[in-house]
C-alpha cells in the first residue's frame, strides 16, 4: 500500500509539473517525429552534380546521359568554364563536378584511354560515398558498353561473346542487412535511442532535485531514507520503458522496417537500459548534490553518445580512449543488442555481454547510497561539534 501511495504521489506531482510532463510525454514524441521526418525519404536521390564538357561529342553526351540515368545523380548544370564550375562546387549548389577532356571521342576510338576527372564534396561523408559509388557504376556500365561494341566486330556479331570479352569476370555483390540502404532504418533507429538516453538521465536528475525546491539541502539529507526515496523512481522507469516499447512498435510495426530477432530480448534490454540511465542520473546527482552541476555532467556524458555508439563509425577502429568512453555509455550496450536482434536474430548467448554491462550500471545506485550515508555522517559529526562548541561557550 505504501508503494502504491508513493507512486500515486509522484503521479500527482508529474501532473502539476509542466517541465516533467514535457520530458515524459510530448517532448520525446515531437523530437522523434522531427527526426523521422528528416530521414523519412529513406534513400537519397537526384543529388545535383555539374559537368564541364570540353569535347561536346556524341560519346561525351552519351556518358553524361549515363550519369543522369543513375537514380542517385542528377546532372543539373553544364558549365562552359572551370571558374563557374568551381564557384558552384564551393557554394554547395552541386555536390560533384565531372570534367570531360578534349578529344574524348577521338581518343576512345583510337584506344588511348582518355581520362574523365570527377571531384566531389567529401565533407558530407554519406553524400560523398553515394556519389562515388553512383559515378563508378555509371562509368563502368558505359565503358563496358563501348568495349562490347568494339568486340562485336571481332566476334562477328556474337553479342554474348562480345559482352564476355568486355567483362571477363562478372560479380554479384548483395548486402545482407538493410538491403535497400534505407537511411531511416540506419540513422533514425540509432538517433532516437541516443536522444532517449539524454532525456531519461536529465529527467531523473530533475526528480531527485525536486524536494530541494521546498527544503534546504542539509535538512533534506538529514531525513533522507535512500531506499524509500528510490521508490519514487518507479513511475518514471515504467513510463520510459513504455516509451521504448512504443518506439519499437512504430519502427518495426507501423513503419514495417525489417525485424528478424526476438522482441522479448529487445524489450528486456530496453528495461535494463532505463534502469542503467536512472542509476547514472542518481549517481550524478548525489556526486554533485546540485541540479545545475548534475545537468552539466549529463550534457558532457550523454550528448556525444551517438558518435560513440559504433553505428556511423566502426567500434573496432576507435582508439582505446574512445572505446573506454563508449563502454561507459549505457546506450552503447543497448544499441548492440538492438542491432543483433533486428538484423542478425542472434540468441541470448551472443547478447549476454551487453546485458551484463547494462545490469552493472545499476551498481551506481549502491554507490549513490554510500555517498548519501557518508554525507549524513559528516553532517551529524558537524552538528555534534557545533553543539559541543555552543555548550562550551555557554559554560
Amino acid at each position: 500500500m505504501k508503494l502504491l501511495q508513493t507512486i500515486k504521489n509522484e503521479w500527482q506531482l508529474i501532473c502539476h509539473d509542466a517541465w516533467l510532463k514535457a520530458l515524459l510525454f510530448w517532448l520525446p514524441v515531437i523530437l522523434a517525429i522531427a527526426i523521422w521526418g528528416v530521414f523519412s525519404a529513406g534513400i537519397a536521390r537526384d543529388l545535383p552534380i555539374g559537368v564541364v564538357d570540353h569535347d561536346n561529342s556524341s560519346v561525351s553526351r552519351s556518358l553524361i546521359r549515363y550519369y543522369n540515368a543513375s537514380p542517385t545523380l542528377a546532372v543539373v548544370k553544364h558549365f562552359n568554364s572551370m571558374e563557374h564550375a568551381n564557384a558552384a562546387l564551393r557554394e554547395g549548389s552541386i555536390y560533384a563536378l565531372v570534367i570531360i577532356p578534349n578529344s574524348l571521342e577521338k581518343n576512345t576510338l583510337l584506344g588511348k584511354m582518355p581520362q574523365v576527372t570527377a571531384f566531389y564534396n567529401s565533407q558530407f561523408i554519406l553524400i560523398g560515398k553515394l556519389i562515388n559509388s553512383a559515378m563508378l557504376s555509371a562509368h563502368g556500365t558505359y565503358v563496358a558498353q563501348i568495349e562490347t561494341f568494339k568486340n562485336l566486330a571481332n566476334t562477328r556479331g556474337n553479342v554474348k561473346q562480345a559482352i564476355g570479352e568486355a567483362l571477363p569476370i562478372s560479380s554479384q555483390i548483395s548486402p545482407l542487412f538493410n538491403a535497400n540502404t534505407h537511411y531511416g532504418q540506419f540513422l533514425v533507429t540509432a538517433v532516437i535511442p541516443a536522444m532517449w538516453q539524454i532525456i531519461i538521465i536529465a529527467t531523473i536528475v530533475l526528480v531527485w532535485a525536486r524536494p530541494l525546491q521546498n527544503s534546504s539541502l542539509e535538512q533534506w539529507l538529514a531525513h533522507l531514507n535512500f531506499n524509500e526515496e528510490l521508490k519514487r523512481l518507479i513511475p518514471y522507469i515504467l513510463i520510459f520503458w513504455m516509451q521504448g516499447i512504443i518506439y519499437l512498435s512504430v519502427f518495426y510495426g507501423t513503419l514495417q522496417w525489417p525485424m528478424h530477432g526476438s522482441w522479448l530480448l529487445l524489450i528486456l534490454a530496453q528495461f535494463f537500459l532505463v534502469l542503467a540511465c536512472a542509476s547514472v542520473a542518481t549517481l550524478f546527482f548525489f556526486i554533485t548534490l546540485d541540479v545545475t552541476r548534475a545537468m552539466s555532467l549529463v550534457a558532457g556524458f550523454a550528448a556525444p553518445a551517438f558518435a560513440f555508439m559504433g553505428v556511423t563509425f566502426p567500434t573496432t577502429d576507435m582508439p582505446l580512449l574512445a572505446q573506454l568512453w563508449r563502454a561507459l555509455l549505457p546506450i552503447s550496450h543497448y544499441i548492440t543488442v538492438q542491432i543483433q536482434q533486428v538484423n542478425y536474430a542472434t540468441t541470448l548467448n551472443h547478447s549476454i555481454g551487453s546485458f551484463v554491462a547494462l545490469i552493472t550500471f545499476v551498481s551506481g545506485l549502491y554507490i549513490a547510497k554510500l555517498l548519501v550515508e557518508k554525507r549524513q555522517r559528516l553532517n551529524s559529526l558537524h552538528e555534534a561539534k557545533k553543539e559541543i562548541i555552543e555548550k562550551g561557550c555557554n559554560l
